[in-house]
Formats: structure tokens, sequence, C-alpha cells
């Protein structure tokens, strides 16, 4: 590691053969953080600009670290879809207030009040709707002194049937990949068991909250965010054909395992004999549809 406050370091690699122009490996780019601020993206007003774009407007590269390709390589994308309910009376109600909220005039106002007390008699009058509202109000009633009764109950006890919930499996959001990955280490010699232990050292230093009371400069008021991962698998010098890519990663958790052979043993030196590293990784931002028309999306798999 460098030394001072500086987090930089020189490119480090695991094992230390050299890399030839088919070799397979896994490319960790560790980077300052950017924050995004609150500043809208360039040509839409009211999106806001994100911690990747950030990133790419101002790239802080820290140092390279060089690893083999992991022995699990998958993948999961995921958005999150949910059920959702609106029964009949509610519809009738949002048509009414909604027709009145697109009024722009007071004649198209009238109009659309009338044509609301027009659905409302509708509904009162009609045979079958007349219960169901009879319900509302009943546990609208009871509700209010300290109650706890739901309309379908009572409809449900008193006709047999309940109000028609129109359900429907609606798209509530997006998620945020997470990877998790496993790595042998197993020395061969001095230089190579230096190599390792300092791979772990600036894993360690930069997934770590920077403390701004350190800094004689700082009121120490606040900390400072940990330092975030470009992951990228790589082929010699180039990107990787075939497998997915990562946006900008945060490392949530890191455990090493200094007896990786199941027994303490250690070299000369004493570096461990066997070690195991995991990692957990998570994207900084959601995947869209967009992602894989530009860029690292347009190769292999896309992300």
């Amino acid at each position: 590691m460098a030394k001072g406050n500086s987090r930089k370091f020189k490119n480090l690699r695991y094992p230390m053969a050299r890399l030839e122009e088919n070799s397979d490996y896994l490319e960790i780019k560790v980077l300052e953080y950017q924050p995004p601020g609150f500043k809208s993206s360039s040509n839409q007003s009211v999106r806001s600009n994100t911690s990747t774009e950030s990133l790419k407007n101002k790239e802080e590269i820290l140092g390279k670290i060089f690893l083999p390709i992991p022995e699990a390589i998958t993948d999961s994308n995921g958005v999150t879809w949910g059920s959702n309910e609106l029964n009949g009376l509610i519809t009738s109600a949002v048509d009414i207030s909604t027709a009145i909220m697109d009024s722009d005039s007071i004649e198209e106002l009238k109009k659309a009040g009338g044509s609301g007390i027009d659905k409302l008699k509708d509904l009162v009058s009609d045979k079958t709707s007349a219960p169901a509202i009879n319900a509302v109000f009943a546990s609208s009633v009871v509700n209010a002194f300290g109650g706890n009764v739901e309309a379908n109950d009572l409809l449900a006890r008193n006709s047999g049937q309940i109000l028609n919930p129109n359900m429907e499996l609606l798209f509530g959001g997006v998620q945020l990949r997470s990877f998790s990955f496993e790595f042998d280490f197993a020395p061969r010699d001095e230089k190579e068991s230096l190599e390792i232990k300092n791979i772990i050292r600036a894993l360690k230093i930069t997934m770590n909250a920077k403390n701004g009371s350190l800094d004689e400069n700082s009121s120490g008021l606040f900390i400072k965010s940990p330092d975030v991962y470009q992951l990228t698998y790589k082929t010699g010098k180039k990107n990787h054909q075939f497998l997915h890519k990562f946006k900008p990663m945060a490392l949530n958790g890191m455990a090493v395992n200094y007896t990786g052979a199941g027994t303490y043993a250690t070299y000369d030196n004493t570096s461990p004999i066997s070690l195991k590293m995991s990692l957990d990784f998570q994207e900084l931002n959601p995947i869209y549809s967009e992602d894989y028309n530009t860029g690292d999306g347009l190769e292999g798999v896309g992300f």
C-alpha cells in the first residue's frame, strides 16, 4: 500500500503468473465514491443524476486487483410485482373524482358533477350494489365506535357474497442486484504471500468508511462514504465477450478464513499456506431495459 493517508495502491494480482492474451480473469477496479448530488439529468429535468453517472464523469482510480475467474459465476435479475385490489365502488368514486378534477371550465364542472350524481343514483338503485353500500356504511359506523369490521365481512355474513376485488398483479418497483464471490489463495512463494496480504489489506481499507475526525482539516462531524468497485470479466486486455456485466458496486461484506486447509499451518514468514476470501457486493443502481442498448450492455449477455 502507498505511504501516508493516500488509499491508492499499485496494481495487485493473484496468481502472479503472467496473463496471456487468452487468459480469463476478474478485474476489480477500486474507485473513489462520487455522490450523485441533486443535479438533474441533462436531457430530463425531473430525473436525478445517479452514482453510476457521477463515477463516469469523474473516475478516480485508486488501484486495480486481478483475481482468477470464480468457480461459481451466476447473475440474477429481478423486479418487484405485487397484487392490487380495486373494487367497483372505489372505481366509480375514482371515475367521478377524476372527471371533476379534469374539468377546465364551470360548464365542464357542472357536467361532470351531474354525471357523478347520475352514477351515484345508479349505484344506490342497483339491487346488487345496495347491500354493498349498506355494508360499507355499517362498517364505518361500527369502526367509529372502536370496532374492527370489514365491509366484506358484513357482506359475506349477510348475503354470502363479497365485493369483486378486480385483483391484478401490478409492477411495484426495481431491485438492486447482489453478487457473492469466493476465492482460494495458496501462496507458492514469499512474494506471492505478500501480494495476497496486500490484496486483503487493499479491500479492507477501501470498503470501510473514512473517519473525518482523524483529518486535521476536518471538524470531525462527519464520516465519509467508503470507496466503490467496478468489476469486469476480462480476456487478456479485452472485456469478456460472453459473461454478464456489472454496474459500479459497494462491498457490503468481506470474510477471510486463514485456515483454508482446515487446520492452522504457515510458512516461515508466518503466511498461512491456504486462505479463503468471501466478498459480498451490491450494485449502486438498478438495471433498466435501456441499459442493454448502450455501452457494456451491448457486450455478451449484457447486465
